[in-house]
């Protein structure tokens, strides 16, 4: 709980004559144009604007922006309580000059509890609401006035943890994970599935990794650089699961000469993962001529590949013109041996005779929720069903594109079971010329090849699925969530 050197006299003397600075108003931008849905939070803060900001302005308008996003239901329950009227619907921008002077209140205690009230009635006038700025400065007096008295409820896990021990398996789930969503500031639906699906632990496990910054990765393609980055001033840790995985402990690698070279990539450690398995799960013997990047965006994994497969031709598509456009300039360096096409991967067919596939489907996105908060507020559950159809459509045509003999690695980074072991069992439902493989010989192979680190082989074999398919956890693994599925195509 955050606490504030700021009486009740101190307040009554408080005036709303802030000027905005310039991390506020960037950061109050940004969170109504993620509200609006028109763009992610991660892509906003990559932006010329938020770029020419100094670095500690930068800072603060990313620790407002991902705050907000990560504690938003949270905050919108201490904000209600508050309000005259409770129910009341209030416009956007009024919403986030609350939510951004609660955050500052509840969870940032080294900004003053004046700048935070007066900076968030300020915004609320700028976007043209005069008269609710009233409302915005009272209501966030009092929320200061309950955190000096100790007697706002905060963000208890310890309090959601025990929830979900007391009286063990016996505990009703919905009542344990509608208090754990709330402590956790995720959706209870939400949680509700997580619970029935993985447990009251791993669904704790999962909320807490949600509301984590989560690990910044990145993968050494010239172990050289290693050295590069620590005369710049980058610390790095080995990875938890690749031994060309290294994790940024402190310092900007993005400004280094190796980044800029491509030298160093910044991606996630199980998002390498899937792709070093597709690179192994080959049949043995089998040489790879053509592979199929068939949802390739942003790049990185169908770089992967082409470091493990120099000779091979590789195909990577791309539905969305401007993200192709993207991948296109990101790859142009491997070309003519690797080539982007922007095609829609459900209209892949017979005439492509791939010997290897990666199908990294788009889903949901719920393993990815500590790297982009605002997924939980954009879900319903019924965009599940709507997920998987498509995925269905992909891998079914995916299938299709392999040579006799070929094998495919269909991989999400969703936590649902209708995203990942359900889209399979269809397919092959309807396919008996494919069967899944168990993913067991390629994580050996992987070892084998030194391409684990120490300890990672265990971790590995005991997130297999009873099927042979690769559930990597969030809180159990260090990595977002994801799932990866082996499949061969015999006839």
């Amino acid at each position: 709980m955050a606490l504030h050197s700021l009486t009740v006299r101190t307040l009554a003397k408080a005036t709303a004559k802030a000027t905005i600075s310039a991390a506020r108003a960037a950061a109050f931008r940004i969170l109504r144009e993620v509200e609006d849905g028109r763009m992610h939070s991660d892509d906003l803060l990559r932006t010329r604007a938020v770029n020419r900001l100094s670095a500690v302005d930068r800072n603060l308008a990313t620790a407002l922006v991902l705050g907000v996003l990560r504690w938003q239901i949270w905050l919108d329950h201490e904000v209600k309580q508050l309000l005259a009227k409770p129910n009341a619907k209030l416009d956007p921008p009024i919403r986030i000059a609350l939510r951004m002077g609660a955050l500052q209140l509840l969870r940032m205690e080294r900004i003053p509890a004046r700048a935070a009230i007066d900076e968030s009635v300020e915004l609320t006038k700028s976007s043209g609401h005069h008269f609710a700025s009233r409302m915005v400065n009272a209501v966030l007096r009092k929320l200061a006035v309950k955190v000096e008295k100790g007697s706002a409820s905060g963000h208890d896990f310890s309090r959601a943890e025990d929830a979900t021990k007391q009286d063990g398996a016996s505990a009703p789930a919905a009542r344990n994970a509608a208090e754990l969503a709330l402590a956790t500031a995720h959706p209870a639906w939400l949680v509700e599935r997580w619970v029935a699906h993985f447990g009251l632990d791993q669904a704790l496990a999962l909320c807490t990794h949600g509301q984590s910054q989560s690990a910044l990765n990145l993968r050494l393609a010239d172990p050289a650089a290693e050295a590069e980055l620590a005369s710049e001033g980058v610390t790095l840790a080995p990875g938890s699961l690749l031994s060309a995985a290294r994790t940024v402990v402190s310092g900007d690698a993005t400004a280094t000469h190796a980044f800029r070279e491509g030298r160093i990539r910044m991606q996630d450690e199980g998002s390498q993962l899937v792709a070093e398995l597709a690179a192994v799960c080959t049949a043995p013997n089998r040489k790879i001529e053509k592979i199929g990047d068939v949802c390739a965006a942003p790049g990185g994994k169908t770089l992967i590949l082409a470091e493990r497969f120099p000779q091979a031709k590789i195909v990577a598509c791309e539905a969305s013109e401007t993200r192709a456009e993207q991948l296109a300039k990101r790859l142009a360096i491997l070309s003519p041996r690797v080539v982007c096409h922007i095609v829609d991967a459900s209209t892949l067919g017979a005439g492509e005779a791939f010997d290897l596939v990666l199908a990294d489907v788009p889903c949901s996105g719920t393993g990815t929720l500590g790297r982009n908060p605002e997924i939980r507020h954009r879900l319903t559950p019924d965009d599940f069903a709507r997920q998987a159809e498509r995925q269905r459509a992909i891998l079914a045509a995916a299938l299709h594109a392999l040579a006799p003999g070929g094998r495919l690695i269909y991989s999400t980074c969703s936590l649902e079971p209708e995203e990942n072991e359900l889209v399979v069992a269809a397919v092959l439902a309807e396919d008996s010329s494919a069967r899944q493989i168990s993913l067991a010989e390629a994580i050996h192979t992987l070892d084998a090849r030194g391409l684990l680190a120490a300890g990672a082989l265990e971790r590995l074999r005991n997130s297999l699925t009873a099927e042979g398919a690769l559930r990597l956890l969030p809180g159990a693994m260090p990595t977002d969530g994801f799932f990866v599925a082996l499949i061969e195509r015999v006839g």
